[in-house]
C-alpha cells in the first residue's frame, strides 16, 4: 500500500507542476481538483479473485491497474485532453491503456477520461515501475458519476420495470449534464475568441 501511496504522490505532484504553469501562461487553471484513494485490501482480493488469481503481491502488480486511482477534476471538455495530453508527454510515464468514455459514454451514461499509467517511483532499493488508473473529467460528469453511484452501488432496485425506470431517469440526467457541458465548453470558447480582439 505505502508503494502505491507513493506513486499516487509521483503522480500528483506532476499534475499540481502542469497546472500551476497552466495558471501562470494561460492565467487560469485547467485542474479544478484532485482526488486519490488506494483499494482496500479486502477490494483488492475480491478483485484477484474474480479474475482467478490468488492474493499474492506478484498478482496485485502485475494483474491489477487501479490499484492506485487519481481521479483530476477540469472545468472544460478541452482541459480533458490538455491535461491528458501534458501527462502523455512526459518521458518517465508509460501510457499503457486509454479508454475515451467521453467520445463513446457507456450504455449507462457515465463519461470520463480513463487512463492507465506507469511510472517509475524510487525506493532505498531502486527505481519500481508502479502502475495507477487516472480518471478525467469534467465538474458535471464527476456529479452525475458521484451521485449515480450512489443511488445504485449495491442497492435491491426491486423489479426490472422499476430497475428499466430508473436506468433511464439517470441515462436523461447524464444527457442534461451532458448537454451542459457542451454549452459551457460553447461559451468559453466564445469568450476566448472576444479576448482575440
Amino acid at each position: 500500500m505505502m508503494m502505491y501511496r507513493c506513486a499516487i504522490r509521483e503522480i500528483r505532484t506532476k499534475l499540481e507542476v502542469l497546472d500551476d504553469e497552466f495558471s501562470i501562461t494561460y492565467k487560469r487553471n485547467p485542474i479544478s481538483s484532485i482526488k486519490s484513494r488506494i483499494k482496500t485490501p479486502l477490494s483488492i482480493y475480491n478483485k484477484l479473485q474474480r479474475l482467478g488469481y490468488d492474493f499474492t503481491e506478484q498478482n496485485i502488480r502485475e494483474h491489477l491497474n487501479d490499484v492506485a486511482g487519481i481521479r483530476v477534476i477540469c472545468s472544460f471538455i478541452d482541459d480533458i485532453y490538455s491535461v491528458a495530453k501534458l501527462l502523455s508527454d512526459q518521458d518517465d510515464i508509460t501510457i499503457l491503456r486509454i479508454k475515451d468514455y467521453i467520445q463513446k459514454p457507456k450504455p449507462n451514461g457515465y463519461r470520463s477520461y480513463h487512463m492507465i499509467v506507469e511510472i517509475p517511483v524510487f525506493f532505498a532499493e531502486g527505481k519500481t515501475p508502479m502502475r495507477a488508473e487516472i480518471q478525467i473529467r469534467t465538474i458535471g460528469m464527476d456529479f452525475w458519476a458521484s451521485l449515480e453511484h450512489q443511488l445504485r452501488y449495491k442497492k435491491d432496485l426491486g423489479s426490472n420495470e422499476q430497475y428499466e425506470l430508473i436506468s433511464r431517469k439517470l441515462s436523461e440526467c447524464a444527457h442534461a449534464i451532458t448537454a451542459t457541458d457542451n454549452q459551457m465548453q460553447d461559451i468559453k470558447n466564445l469568450i476566448g475568441e472576444y479576448n482575440e480582439f
